[in-house]
């Protein structure tokens, strides 16, 4: 199995994400990984880690998820892996309730969550978002 961390999806993803139910819950698992060191899009100077600057944009986010009338579900730090091989772990796992694919995609669009968003962009290398439905 290949595994290729990306921090925006490609069009292909993006047009798969409006197709079929798009009004059914879902649960999205985040599997993050952080750069070394933050960097913006604007070029402004930063001290702050890769971490840091995803925590920024984690605390922000929360806000978003609501506004659309999703939850928070879990968020830790990967401590070790106990079962399979993969050449390096992700930093931190996080899952998010939405009411919908619709609800998610009007938190992405919306110019308040683009601004948020910054941080994420900044302090990500890369991710994985899984989505599940009960």
């Amino acid at each position: 199995m290949q595994v290729k961390n990306k921090v925006n999806p490609n069009e292909t993803q993006m047009k798969e994400f409006m197709e079929g139910d798009a009004d059914s819950p879902i649960h999205m698992v985040n599997l993050l990984k952080f750069k070394e060191k933050a960097e913006y899009e604007d070029g402004r100077e930063t001290n702050l880690s890769g971490a840091e600057a995803y925590a920024i944009y984690g605390q922000e986010v929360q806000g978003h998820v609501k506004k659309v009338g999703g939850s928070g579900v879990f968020a830790g730090q990967v401590s070790r892996l106990m079962l399979g091989e993969v050449d390096e772990l992700w930093d931190m796992i996080a899952v998010v309730t939405y009411p919908s694919r619709k609800a998610m995609l009007a938190m992405i669009t919306d110019p308040d969550y683009q601004e948020s968003a910054k941080h994420r962009q900044a302090g990500l290398a890369g991710q994985l978002n899984i989505e599940t439905k009960s």
